[in-house]
Order: C-alpha cells, then structure tokens, then sequence
C-alpha cells in the first residue's frame, strides 16, 4: 500500500492544488498560454500562481521566474505550455523541484507519427524517472469548478462554470468542450472537466477514480475514442458501483473491426466494440450512442429519485404519442403495464369521457380548462404498484405555462417515484422553470424513454449480485503441451476433468479400431477428422454422422482420410475421433477468447456451424456468476427457442447457465487458455453436452 499512496496523492495535488506554476505564460492572455493565467485571476482561485517566462519579471502583477530552479517553493502543480521541443527538459526540471504533476499543453507528440509517438514515448520516461505525473500531452487541461483550478485554454472556461454534481473526462478536446457547453446549456453543471489528451502516463480511469470520490459529485460522464486499459475501466466501473454514482459513457468506433486473426469462431466475432459493450453492460456502465442521449442520460441520473423496477407509466395529451412511446419502452427492456382495477377507478372517476384510463393514459387537452384531471391522473398513475417510472407527454400550451409549472410542482410534492415531463415545443421560460423545480423535462418521447430506461438499468445494476472469483482448483495443463492447438482427444479429457460436460470420444489410427470404439458405444457414432492443423473439421468434410453398422465406419474412416489429404494436403493426421450421437435440439457454441484490453472473455451463441453467419452471440468478462450466465442467454435473439418452440420441449437455462460459469471460471484461473470452442454444444432435456472442442494455448511463460 506505501507504493500506491504517493501516485494517489500526486493526483490529489494535480486536480486541487494549492500552488500552481505556469511555464511559458505569456502577458498575451488571449493566447494559449496566457489564458490559463486570464480564467484562474477572472475566477478567483485562491492559490497561488507562479509564472515561468525567462521574457517576463512580472505578468499582471505577479512575479515571473525565469527557470523552475528559481521558483521559491515545490509547488504542486505546473502547466507546461511550450514547444514539444522544450516539453522534456521542463519536466525533468520540475522533478529536480519536488513538483508532484503536470498538465502538458504541447502538441507534436503522439498524435504526429512515428517520430513523435517515439518523443511521446521518451516523455513518459522522463516523467517517470523524475516522479511526476503527467496529464496529457496534446490536451486542455482540466477544471476542478468546486476549488476554481482552471488549468485549461479551453473555450469551455470562458462562461459561468460553476461547480455542479457531473464529472466529465474526454478523450477529445473539441468535442469534449463541446459537450460540456451542452452540458452548461441544460444547467446541469460539471465540477470536473479533464482532458486526457495523448494519455502519455495518466489515463481515462485513473482520472475519473479519483475524480468520483469527491462526495460532491454524483454522476460520471466519459467520452472514449479508444480503451487500452481494460482492467483500469473494470476497476472505475467497479468503484463507481460501490459509491452509487451512474457511469455513463460515450464511445466512437463502434463499427470498427477489432477482430484478430484467430483459430476459432470466437475469436473471429471478438470485435472490439461488441467487448467493450459487452464489458461495460456486465459492470452497470450506461452506454450513450451520442452526445444527446449522453447529456438526456445525465440529466435523469442527476434527479435524486431511484427507480425501482422497469414499469412504465405514460400520461399524455396524444394516444398517438403514447403508442409511440409505448413501443419504444418495449424496445429498450422497458414494459408499460396494465394498471390495477384501484387506479382505474381513481382514474375514471376525474376522466373525460372520451379519455382512456388504461396505460398509457390519455388525459386528452381537457386539463387546461380543469387542471385536477393532470395532476390527479398523474399522481393516480405513479401509486399504482405496477409503475415504477413515468412520463408526462403534452404540446405548446404556451398560453398555460404558469398552471402546468404548478401542476408539476404539486406533483413532485405529492409523489415519491421518479417522473419524467416530455414538453414538445416548450416555451424556453417553462423549461427553465421546471429545471429550477429540479423536474426532468425533455423535447421528444422517444428520449424521454430512454433516458427512463437508463435510470431503470441503473437501478437494476446496483441490486446485481457481486460478480464470481475465479477459482484456481483445475486440473494443471500438461506439460508437454506447447504452444498452439492442443490435440482434441487430449483437450476433452482435460475439460472434464475440470467439470465441463463433454461427450465421450476415442481416437482410430485405422478403421479397425473404429469398428472396435463403435461396438463398444453399441449405438450410432459420429466420426472426425483429428489433426492439429486442422481446426474445423466440417470444412474440409471431417466430420460423418449417424453411422450403425460396420461397412459405414470403415467406409468413413476412408472417406474422412480422403477429405483432408484433398482438402488440406499438408495437414499432419492422426486418425479419426469415435463419439456416440449426442441427443438434443438446441445447438449452441461456448467460447474463450482471450481480448488485448479485456482479458478473458466467455461467448456463447446459436447456430453451431452457423455460428458466424447468424451472429447471435453474447460475450461477457469471465469469472462471472450464474445470474450473469442467465443474462447472456437472455440477450440471444434466438432466446426463445430454449423455452421449445413447435413442439420441442424447453431446456434448462440454469444447466447452460452453470456451464458457462464453469468455463468462465477455467478462462480466469488458466492464464495459458488463449481461446476455446465448444461446439457445438448439444441441449437436450439432460442438459448442455459439448460435442467438439478446440483448444489454443498461448506461451508457456503467460
């Protein structure tokens, strides 16, 4: 623990220093390297200010050093906004002074090429021989908005930045100074605005760990152009679950193939954006495609009521809004159910006649001339039990502001579960209003509905059970196995032995002993091509089914031998693999793949040979639990069939379920495993059976 304490306090020092020394300031105050002076004078940082400009002996009044060696004390944090040239020595420099971090405004690092990703490279040596921590290079800055530390030449910091629950770290500059002044529009206000820039030393979560635990700060936002630290973003994500703050990020590249060159399926469906959401969802993190839904996000995570469960209630001036709305709700694992006979007759006895007092509920514009109707509706509407969330749809209303903001206020007053208004077309004042009123509104159903969907998630995420340890009792891989595929008969053995059900499979060198492994299952047997070049058999015809009788196995050993000198005439032979057929409707594929940020990571899908075309995977970090397990096979778009479908009879998930926490636990506690395949896996009603596998170790020193 000694060890981690001083980086932990340089970045205390970093983000709430009380001496801040500006190397390269100019008297120019318009200028970059001027305007970090301009916004700590303009908004009253109370520390100290040290320029360093050898051009200057004072800059508006304060003192200017000419060198860092000269400055009178340690201070603890600098800015450094010089040429990349200059960058180093400066840092060096300042180790030699005792200063504990620095924001590295200069650009020409990383973001240049291979000359500058090799200058970026000796910067992060420097700083870490010299002991200081380094934000940046090629970035803005930050704003600590609660202590008035703007270290920044950002945009952002020229209007009101005052101090508010959101935390906000960026990948980006412009973009991020762009969200944060959206942010600023919708008087959300952010206590923390970061920067990362290149991320030469100090990185995305480890800025955002020690941001979150600042008691000021409820919600997290991020804005992420790519992840290199997996591990960091579990432990940001894990952390922020145990405080209670929402996390919620915006992440670009979704498109971008991440995949690898890989021996089996999941390696090859292992794209880069499918993990990061997958290891985000697994952790209780919100994912925003954009900007807007980032900022609609924030804004009901921000209000303080918690929502229970999943229900939506709709009230609405429009049935065709509340269908809308209602069909996205489905759409986003939200539900929009039926009221109890208690709050219909609550909601009959206020309605118009031509109103609906079913959900979603349609008050109709007979509200402007009686406004009990909306504010008993509304509040009948959120005592029902079956509601955990609403949303109250109206239009314009320009002429009726001031009753509908004491409609609302009286709402709030007499509910305790969260709402949400959808005022389309809103005059500008009522929005203020009832943002003042601390009331969520929004300007289109659809966002209202996600945004209730987010808060829904969040909720669910925070009562998850704490994910499984990996378990090291498995059995120790041999240690003639070397790296690359390991043999399939060798491979099954040691699945279960480590519990994974496996069907039974023996090895023929000849179709004699073929014969003899049939006879001994005294039933129909498949056969395989076995050969360690060879990783799936059906594409090179390795694989015959359904053979009974003697002329059958010995007319396929010939064939499967056939095959593979046709079809891959290099490829090294062993002989065949006798399994008995396996029972079960359901085909399945279980995988490992061992990810570059993430680590081990569990997939499983429908479609067995077709696993590739149909896609329908889900992927979670291992080790994880059953409930987890049960999660995977409900993302399946497929997932119903295992509840049977024309006349097959359902499958037991838990079965499937526990098999897949069994592998996640193998892929945790086997550093060497670098990527399983199970498949197919065969569910019938006696549970999960992996049929083939393929088993890919990496270097014995992993």
């Amino acid at each position: 623990m000694h060890e981690i304490a001083p980086q932990k306090q340089a970045i205390q020092r970093l983000l709430q220093p009380a001496s801040i020394a500006i190397i390269g300031a100019s008297a120019d105050l318009s200028k970059v390297n001027g305007r970090p002076l301009k916004h700590l004078l303009e908004k009253g940082y109370a520390g100290k200010i040290l320029p360093v400009n050898p051009k200057y002996r004072e800059i508006e009044g304060i003192p200017c050093y000419a060198q860092v060696a000269d400055l009178p004390e340690a201070v603890d944090m600098a800015i450094i906004a010089v040429p990349a040239s200059e960058v180093i020595a400066h840092v060096e420099a300042l180790g030699q002074r005792g200063v504990a971090a620095a924001v590295i405004f200069s650009s020409g690092f990383g973001e240049m090429g291979a000359q500058g990703r090799s200058m970026e490279l000796e910067l992060q040596r420097a700083g870490e021989r010299a002991g200081v921590r380094l934000l940046g290079p090629n970035c803005l800055g930050f704003i600590n908005a609660f202590t008035n530390v703007y270290a920044t030449f950002s945009q952002y910091a020229d209007g009101e930045t005052g101090g508010g629950p959101i935390a906000f770290v960026t990948q980006s500059g412009a973009f991020g100074t762009a969200i944060a002044a959206l942010v600023r529009q919708r008087g959300l206000g952010l206590g923390y605005f970061i920067n990362t820039g290149n991320e030469a030393d100090l990185n995305f979560s480890e800025l955002m760990l020690a941001v979150i635990e600042d008691p000021r700060i409820k919600v997290a936002a991020g804005y992420l152009e790519g992840v290199s630290d997996g591990e960091g973003l579990v432990r940001l994500a894990r952390r922020c679950r145990e405080l209670g703050k929402p996390l919620v990020l915006t992440k670009v590249g979704r498109l971008g193939a991440g995949a690898r060159a890989a021996a089996s399926h999941t390696g090859a469906l292992a794209v880069e954006d499918t993990i990061f959401d997958s290891v985000t969802r697994q952790f209780g993190v919100l994912r925003a495609r954009n900007e807007e839904q980032m900022l609609d996000m924030l804004e009901a995570l921000a209000q303080p009521r918690e929502c229970a469960g999943v229900g939506l209630g709709i009230a609405t001036q429009s049935g065709g809004a509340g269908v809308m709305m209602a069909d996205r709700a489905e759409e986003v694992g939200l539900v929009v159910p039926a009221l109890n006979e208690a709050t219909q007759r609550r909601l009959s006895a206020v309605m118009p006649a031509f109103g609906s007092s079913n959900n979603p509920v349609d008050v109709t514009g007979q509200f402007v001339a009686r406004p009990e109707l909306l504010l008993e509706s509304v509040v009948a509407l959120l005592d029902d039990p079956n509601i955990d969330i609403g949303i109250v749809w109206l239009q314009l209303m320009t002429a009726h502001v001031d009753k509908l903001v004491a409609i609302f206020s009286e709402i709030q007053a007499r509910t305790t579960k969260p709402f949400f208004v959808c005022w389309v077309a809103a005059p500008k004042d009522a929005l203020q209003r009832l943002r003042d009123l601390g009331i969520v509104v929004f300007g289109a159903g659809e966002r209202a509905v996600e945004a209730a969907a987010a808060l829904a998630r969040y909720n669910k995420s925070r009562t998850a059970p704490v994910e499984s340890k990996a378990s090291m009792n498995y059995p120790r891989l041999n240690g003639q196995w070397k790296k690359g595929m390991v043999p399939c008969l060798d491979a099954t053995e040691w699945l279960q032995a480590a519990g994974i059900p496996m069907a039974k499979v023996r090895l023929a060198r000849d179709d004699d002993e073929a014969v003899n492994h049939w006879r001994d299952f005294s039933g129909a047997v498949a056969m395989k091509i076995e050969s360690p070049d060879i990783s799936h058999k059906t594409e090179v015809g390795g694989v015959l089914l359904k053979l009974n009788d003697e002329s059958a196995v010995r007319d396929a050993m010939a064939q499967l031998l056939r095959n593979a000198a046709h079809h891959a005439p290099e490829a090294r032979v062993c002989g065949a693999l006798v399994q008995p057929m396996v029972d079960g409707h359901i085909e399945l594929v279980m995988g490992v793949h061992r990810d570059p940020v993430f680590g081990a990571m569990v997939m499983v899908g429908f479609g067995g040979v077709l696993v590739e075309v149909l896609k329908d995977v889900s992927f979670r970090k291992a080790p994880f639990g059953l409930d987890e397990g049960l999660s995977m096979l409900a993302e399946l778009r497929l997932s119903a069939m295992l509840d049977g479908v024309r006349g097959q009879p359902a499958v037991d998930r838990r079965a499937i379920a526990q098999m897949l926490v069994d592998v996640s636990q193998i892929a945790a506690a086997v550093p060497r495993l670098e990527e399983l395949d199970l498949n197919p896996v065969r569910v019938g009603v006696q549970g999960p059976v992996a049929v083939d596998c393929v088993l890919v170790l990496s270097d014995e020193t992993a």
